[in-house]
């Protein structure tokens, strides 16, 4: 072993898990994908990560990088490689409580954000799930309960500490590396690994949370009177939307969130919810926002659930639109489906000033399967509702490729992203898919 790889070795001794370690399993996979990578390191610093993509790099090793949350595509693992898994730095500091301003190491998930940022009144605009990662998310778009109040997780970042392949650390602001943090809002898997982000969080403790459930008529008229009402919608309204289909009947569980505790605008918002067709209201209360993201959601993730992903994202839920999710949600394959709002504060920005353009669409549909229906079964499944979509969200993209990079960065983005990964990471070690 020469001195580099010695100096290396030493570096990252204790963080280096290998298949012949006992805590392997708990390493080994995302939540949806069974890994087999010859070793893992776990990094506790810049240094120790600059250290693992020296090892990666001397030793020919393919290499995958994981926040330590869901990672639903399955790009955190890889076989017979190294994954750098970042849960250890998970570090979460209130910089200025009076500009908000609040650095996250990218190992931390959000229901540690949450809890952390709660005795504050703080919180930040991310995904819907406490178990998801913050790095992950946050180099992706961020789409979640808040979004279209506050807009996605990458508007409200204002710094990020990217190490770049070459193992060199690098701060990316507005005024420095301006080009790294256009790319890393959006498309950071190709161009660094994201180490630290500095977000400008928001006021905000308690919000109104309905539960609601709707009887979806065949043609899908109770989507598309939903998408309406949503278009009018106050912009503290954000809903999540889950079809299920059985014995011929098909119903909508709705999450309906609202970023105030002012019952006032918590009712004007939910009410014509319940004018949308034949819906019940389960529940509806003040919570705090942590119980939206709770501690509780953290578990491991060793592969448990096998699942192939896509989605598409919409404008307006034409008649046709809405009647090909319905068939899918009650046709042969077996599918899990999500629709996401989306506008209000997504749509104030512009589309060029990050890596995620897609500002003008009003939802994202996400379609699921599970074992035994795999890729190719989702694939066909989805092809009637994928005529409808604009565009795709890379974070629920379980099989990326040309086509789906295509997708979701569209013509001038898309040109802009691959040149800044080529700069930036000019031999693709961190390039998803390589």
């Amino acid at each position: 072993m020469n001195r580099e790889l010695a100096t290396v070795s030493a570096a990252l001794s204790g963080k280096l898990i290998t298949p012949d370690d006992s805590s392997y399993r708990e390493y080994r996979s995302t939540y949806t994908t069974v890994g087999s990578p010859a070793v893992v390191a776990v990094p506790e610093s810049a240094g120790d990560v600059a250290a693992a993509l020296l090892m990666a790099r001397e030793r020919g090793l393919p290499l995958a990088v994981r926040s330590g949350g869901h990672g639903l595509s399955g790009s955190g693992t890889n076989s017979e490689g190294m994954v750098i898994d970042l849960r250890r730095m998970n570090k979460i500091t209130v910089l200025n409580r009076r500009k908000r301003l609040v650095r996250v190491e990218a190992g931390a998930r959000w229901a540690q954000v949450a809890e952390a940022l709660s005795p504050h009144g703080l919180a930040i605009s991310s995904g819907d799930h406490g178990n998801v990662g913050v790095g992950g998310l946050a180099t992706g778009g961020g789409v979640g309960w808040l979004v279209r109040s506050f807009g996605l997780t990458v508007d409200r970042i204002r710094a990020v500490e990217v190490m770049l392949a070459d193992g060199s650390a690098v701060r990316a602001d507005a005024s420095n590396e301006p080009d790294l943090l256009w790319v890393m809002r959006g498309a950071g898997a190709g161009a660094g690994i994201a180490l630290a982000f500095e977000f400008e969080a928001i006021e905000l403790r308690n919000v109104g949370v309905a539960q609601l459930i709707a009887r979806v008529d065949p043609a899908g008229h109770v989507l598309q009177r939903l998408d309406a009402a949503l278009k009018d919608a106050p912009r503290e309204l954000t809903t999540a939307l889950m079809l299920s289909s059985q014995d011929f009947v098909t119903s909508a569980f709705i999450t309906a969130v609202v970023a105030t505790d002012d019952e006032h605008v918590i009712r004007r918002s939910i009410e014509p919810l319940l004018s949308i067709g034949d819906v019940a209201l389960q529940q509806a209360g003040i919570t705090p926002y942590t119980n939206l993201v709770p501690r509780q959601h953290m578990h491991s993730n060793m592969g448990q659930m096998r699942s192939s992903t896509t989605n598409g994202l919409i404008t307006d839920l034409t008649p046709a639109a809405a009647r090909a999710i319905v068939d899918m949600a009650s046709g042969p394959t077996p599918a899990h489906i999500q629709m996401r709002s989306l506008g209000g504060a997504v749509s104030d920005v512009d589309p060029a000033a990050t890596a995620f353009p897609h500002r003008h669409q009003r939802s994202l549909v996400i379609a699921s399967t599970f074992p035994p229906y795999g890729h190719e079964a989702l694939g066909r499944a989805w092809e009637p509702v994928a005529q409808h979509t604009e565009g795709a969200y890379v974070n629920f993209v379980s099989n990326p490729d040309k086509a789906t990079f295509d997708q979701i960065y569209p013509g001038p983005t898309g040109t802009r992203v691959a040149e800044l990964w080529k700069r930036y990471d000019p031999e693709g070690m961190l390039r998803p898919g390589n």
